[in-house]
C-alpha cells in the first residue's frame, strides 16, 4: 500500500520545482496594494465603532448562532438584514451564506441538474467551477468575454441553461459586455447569473444595477469580504429562488449560521456604504492616477481594466515573484499571482488600489514598476 506521506511530499516537491509553492505569511506593515479592502472599511474606526454600538444595542444577542438556520440559528435580525440588502441591490429577495465560496458552491451545486447546462467564462472564479462540478450538469467554457465563443456554446446547450460571468474579474480586473451577453442569453432562452464580488463598492450597488439590467439578470452573488470590509455573501434573485435554495442548497442547509457579530458587521457596512460617496470618488481618482502614471510596455503589458484591480503580465512564475519581491523591498505589499492560479504564461503581479492610498504612495508604486519593466 502506498504511503500517504510520500504522496503528499512528492506533490509538494513537484509544486516547489515548478516555482508555484504556496505558503502563508503574517500581515505586513508594508503599504497595502494587495488587499480587497477597496474603500478601507476593514480598517475603518468609524465602522468598528458602529458595529460595537449595534452589538451594544442588542445585549441579548448570542456569541454564536447555535446551529443551522433551519434548526436554531435563524433570527428576525437575519431575515430583516436579507430584506434590507435585497432592497439596496434592487432585488426581490436574497439569501445569506457564510462566505462567497459557500454562496457559489451552494447555488451552482443545487440549481442546475443533470441534463441541464452551465456555460461560464474561462476566467470564472474557482468557487463557481467547484459548484458546477457538483451539479452534474453539462458544463462548457467560453473564451473570456467572447460573445462569438459564448454563442457557439449556447447552440450546444441542453435542458435549462445557465450562463455565468463576473461583473469585475478577480484576476484581470476587467468587465464583460454584460448587456450584449444578456441579449445572447435571452435569444437562446438561457439564464444569466453574475458574480458581483469585486464590483460592489467601485459601483455602490454593483455593476448590474449601475447599468439598469437587474430585471433581466436571473441571479447575482454579492460578497461582503471585499469593499464592505466584513465577511459573508448573499445570493440575490426572486423569492422563488430564495425558497428553492433554502430547500435544496446543501451549503446553506448543513452549515452553522453566521453569528450575530457577523450580521451586525454587514448591516453597519451597508449603512456606511450609503455615506461613502467621497471614498468611492477617491478610489476612482486613484485608479485613474495609477493608469496615467504607469508606462505602457509591450513586453510586460498592463491588462485593460477600469477597476481597482490592475495587473502586469510577467510571463512566468519566477519573473512575477522577483517583481513582487522588488516592490516589497521598496515598502509596498504587492503579490505575485502564479500558475496554476492563472494560466501558464499569464503569471503576473496583481495590484489592488484603494481609497486610502495616497498620491505619493501611488507615485512610488508606479515609478518602481516602471523601473522593473524597463530594466
Amino acid at each position: 500500500m502506498a504511503s500517504a506521506e510520500k504522496y503528499i511530499q512528492s506533490k509538494l516537491d513537484e509544486r516547489e520545482a515548478l516555482g508555484s509553492y504556496r505558503s502563508l505569511r503574517p500581515q505586513s506593515e508594508l503599504i497595502d496594494f494587495c488587499s480587497n479592502d477597496y474603500l478601507g472599511f476593514a480598517r475603518s474606526p468609524v465602522l468598528k465603532a458602529a458595529i460595537q454600538q449595534e452589538i451594544d444595542n442588542h445585549p441579548l444577542s448570542l456569541n454564536g448562532s447555535t446551529g443551522s438556520r433551519l434548526i436554531s440559528g435563524n433570527f428576525n435580525y437575519t431575515e430583516e438584514l436579507e430584506k434590507q440588502i435585497a432592497i439596496f441591490h434592487q432585488s426581490e429577495a436574497g439569501l445569506l451564506f457564510n462566505s462567497g465560496y459557500d454562496a457559489n458552491v451552494g447555488l451552482f451545486s443545487s440549481l442546475p441538474q443533470k441534463g441541464d447546462t452551465i456555460i461560464h467564462d474561462e476566467l470564472i472564479h474557482a468557487s463557481i467551477i467547484d459548484g458546477a462540478r457538483l451539479s452534474h450538469a453539462n458544463r462548457y467554457t467560453f473564451r473570456h468575454n467572447s460573445r462569438e465563443s459564448l454563442e457557439a456554446k449556447l447552440r450546444q446547450a441542453k435542458g435549462i441553461c445557465y450562463v455565468v460571468i463576473e461583473s469585475v474579474y478577480s484576476m484581470d480586473g476587467d468587465t464583460p459586455p454584460i448587456a450584449e451577453i444578456l441579449n445572447l442569453t435571452e435569444q437562446y432562452g438561457a439564464h444569466l447569473i453574475v458574480d458581483e464580488a469585486h464590483a460592489v463598492g467601485l459601483y455602490p450597488t454593483g455593476l448590474v444595477a449601475q447599468l439598469g439590467l437587474v430585471e433581466r439578470v436571473f441571479a447575482r452573488v454579492v460578497t461582503f469580504g471585499k469593499a464592505l470590509g466584513s465577511h459573508g455573501a448573499i445570493v440575490l434573485g426572486s423569492n422563488l429562488l430564495r425558497q428553492y435554495l433554502i430547500n435544496f442548497s446543501r451549503a446553506f442547509i448543513y452549515t452553522t449560521a453566521a453569528p450575530f457579530h457577523q450580521l451586525a458587521s454587514v448591516k453597519m457596512a451597508y449603512q456606511l456604504l450609503e455615506k461613502s460617496t467621497a471614498a468611492i470618488d477617491l478610489l476612482h481618482q486613484n485608479i485613474a492616477l495609477f493608469k496615467k502614471s504607469i508606462e505602457r510596455n509591450n513586453i510586460y503589458p498592463l491588462l485593460k481594466s477600469d477597476s481597482a484591480i490592475q495587473c502586469i503580465i510577467l510571463d512566468n512564475n519566477e519573473k512575477a515573484k522577483q517583481a513582487a519581491q522588488t516592490l516589497q523591498r521598496a515598502g509596498m505589499d504587492v503579490r505575485a499571482i502564479l500558475s496554476p492560479t492563472v494560466a501558464k504564461g499569464a503569471e503576473r503581479i496583481r495590484i489592488c488600489l484603494h481609497a486610502y492610498n495616497t498620491a505619493d504612495e501611488i507615485d512610488l508604486l508606479t515609478s518602481t514598476i516602471n523601473n522593473i519593466t524597463n530594466a
